[in-house]
């Protein structure tokens, strides 16, 4: 995809946030209090990254997360802000959708997949079971 064809699919926000790696304010995002059964796509192309169950509440204020789904990110090195951390891309388009760090569940993957919920659009299970 072209840089303009993202300015034309993509709010404002989750422009800054997928094209120029920004961050969304925590508690804000529509995504990270979502309990509901369904699949995480990257807002930018709908690549398929997380399933619900993999999610987890870590109290960070972002979507939590403690696996992707095989092949769809990409992990790149983040010295920017003075922090060492491992930022998480999109495969497919190379969106930026948070960091991963290791203090998740150590009885899973021990990651913490945080991911801003702009940068993700949810799929229902819900809905499909209604279609």
């Amino acid at each position: 995809m072209k840089e303009i064809d993202f300015k034309k699919k993509l709010t404002k926000e989750q422009y800054q946030v997928l094209r120029e790696k920004s961050t969304e304010r925590p508690f804000t995002g529509k995504y990270y209090n979502n309990k509901e059964k369904g699949m995480y796509e990257c807002a930018a192309c709908g690549n398929k990254l997380f399933k619900s169950e993999v999610k987890f509440d870590s109290g960070t204020g972002w979507p939590s997360f403690y696996d992707s789904i095989p092949g769809s990110v990409k992990f790149i090195e983040d010295n920017s802000l003075g922090m060492k951390r491992t930022e998480v891309v999109c495969t497919k388009c190379g969106s930026h959708l948070g960091h991963v760090f290791d203090d998740g569940p150590v009885d899973k993957t021990g990651k913490r997949f945080c991911i801003n919920s702009c940068s993700l659009n949810f799929k229902s299970m819900k809905k499909k079971a209604e279609e």
